[in-house]
């Protein structure tokens, strides 16, 4: 009996290693894309913020990177960010690594892969860079915490940079 129960854990427990791995592979293809021509894309991210009333989120990084992806999961399981995200941004997932550094875009960006990864840089609806976010300050314990991703979201949000909030 102890032999058959032994068995058992061990084939699930493979069984979940290789789900796990499948996911990951399926969520990575479908968030970075070294193949992309990255400054084409912001072009079109920018052209949709634009007519949306939007900013637009690059979210740099790559699939090799965890903290990339937990981030991407982050914000697709929480309703109130992805409202948020929703509500004020166009995303686009600038890829970085071996097989496409994007070295062009991330200059014309003033080099943001300094601060690691993943790095945010917001842009207004007209391509101006309007802030460059250092994720390790959206951090809390092991992981990001909801209520510093959401003030950032708010914070570089189109509505927070409108003067009207502002006159007197």
């Amino acid at each position: 009996m102890k032999r058959i129960n032994l068995f058992t854990l061990t084939f699930l427990l493979i069984s979940k290693l290789i789900l796990a791995q499948s996911t990951t592979t399926q969520i990575n293809k479908k968030l970075y894309d070294p193949t992309e021509d990255a400054k084409a894309e912001i072009a079109s991210a920018i052209k949709k913020a634009n007519a949306e009333g939007k900013h637009v989120l690059l979210q740099i990084g790559g699939n090799w990177c965890s903290w990339c992806l937990l981030f991407d999961r982050k914000i697709n399981s929480n309703d109130t960010l992805r409202n948020a995200v929703d509500k004020n941004f166009v995303i686009y997932h600038l890829n970085y690594s071996p097989e496409n550094y994007n070295k062009e875009v991330l200059a014309s960006l003033d080099f943001p892969q300094r601060f690691g990864f993943p790095v945010f840089v917001v842009l207004d609806g007209k391509g101006n860079r309007i802030h460059t976010e250092n994720s390790a300050y959206l951090e809390e314990g092991k992981g990001h915490s909801t209520k510093k991703v959401l003030a950032f979201f708010q914070n570089w949000s189109p509505s927070a940079l409108d003067p009207k909030h502002y006159e007197k």
